[in-house]
């Protein structure tokens, strides 16, 4: 975090920059696994600071892509600017440090950062640099809300009082967005789509209601930080997840997921569980009206500037390297990063010694055997 040029953000809007980062092409590895893998980092990211921990073998078992695909696309979210790390893992007994018995290594954990390509491009104006930087909107560029006039009351003479606005200085400017800004400004509320008596079409029944108490209920009981509200208002807010018939294990295990890893529990479970639906209702209702990448218009000049290279190339092209002995120097410099070397490597070693080297990723391969017969 001390080195990052990017700025700190929460998982909300990290998730849109990602998408951003990877649409534009600014990696020319980043895909959808990067996608995925991002998405499953957001999951389980805290809320006020955006920190998540790596969990390896828990993100294998998550998203069901191999070890060495999720180290190697976890690089690449690295390399975007879109991660930071927070703390290295190592095998120091963290439990020992806590004064515990018993043995645990420390953790890896990643903070969610937005590179400056993505502020540049979207226009905002930063102050500050690297991971302490904040956006900055001047409230002079907003139209300044106007007094109402007094109005008259014809039962009696007397006037009604203006209502009270607050105008700012033309020269006064204001930080705001959630976590990454100063202060947070009072959004409108958004309405939530659960709020309805109808479940798929049909008219919502007083057993389908039952139905979902006796679910709330087990969910209660699975979920500790739950168990401080009150039944009949833990079952209206999960309405969204019972009428869509998750059962109470899924609804369970999503609210558990929300805190995975975390030490931190919500004071307010309802307000915290509908943000997180709401969320996640407007995150699908933005990919629904997104362009495609294909379709949009960079989408579709990439695809011509394609078309014409491919057009005009030479019918014995000379072979392209890989990499540039730029990106090579850089990648042979920090050999703390051996374990994703050592996974890079057990994916594609061609391209691990062409990127790395022979002799780092001698070494990474080593120290992953050495660290194996330690756990054996």
């Amino acid at each position: 975090m001390s080195h990052t040029k990017s700025r700190r953000s929460g998982p909300r809007k990290w998730r849109g920059a990602v998408v951003w980062l990877i649409a534009a092409g600014l990696h020319p590895r980043a895909n959808a696994t990067t996608q995925r893998v991002a998405e499953d980092l957001a999951d389980r990211m805290d809320y006020d600071t955006g920190h998540a921990r790596y969990c390896l073998d828990d993100m294998v078992a998550r998203t069901g892509i191999s070890r060495a695909c999720i180290a190697r696309h976890v690089s690449y979210l690295r390399e975007l600017g879109a991660l930071a790390w927070v703390q290295h893992g190592s095998r120091t007994n963290k439990r020992r440090l806590m004064g515990l018995k018993g043995y645990a290594a420390t953790a890896t954990v990643y903070a969610a950062v937005i590179p400056p390509a993505f502020d540049h491009a979207m226009g905002h104006t930063i102050v500050g640099t690297g991971y302490t930087a904040r956006i900055i909107v001047d409230l002079s560029k907003r139209p300044k809300p106007v007094d109402n006039p007094p109005v008259d009351n014809p039962a009696s003479e007397a006037l009604e009082t203006p209502s009270l606005t607050v105008v700012k200085e033309e020269s006064q400017v204001d930080l705001l967005g959630g976590f990454n800004y100063t202060s947070q400004a009072r959004q409108p509320k958004t309405p939530i789509p659960h709020q309805s008596s109808h479940i798929n079409g049909q008219r919502r029944t007083a057993g389908d209601v039952q139905k979902a108490a006796q679910t709330t209920r087990l969910v209660r009981a699975l979920v500790n930080w739950t168990q401080t509200v009150p039944l009949r208002r833990l079952e209206f807010v999960l309405r969204p997840w019972t009428d869509r018939g998750w059962d109470a294990l899924r609804i369970a295990d999503e609210l558990n997921g929300l805190c995975s890893g975390m030490r931190w529990k919500p004071r307010n479970p309802v307000a915290f569980i509908r943000a997180r639906i709401t969320a996640e209702a407007l995150h699908q209702q933005d990919l629904d009206q997104a362009v495609a990448w294909q379709d949009s218009t960079v989408g579709r000049e990439a695809a011509d500037l394609a078309s014409l290279a491919a057009l005009f190339a030479p019918t014995a092209p000379a072979p392209v390297q890989a990499y540039g002995d730029d990106e090579r120097r850089a990648a042979r410099l920090d050999w703390s990063i051996w374990p994703d070397v050592a996974a890079h490597y057990e994916d594609d070693p061609d391209d691990a010694l062409d990127l790395y080297g022979k002799r780092l990723c001698v070494y990474a391969v080593g120290q992953a055997a050495r660290l194996e017969e330690s756990y054996a």
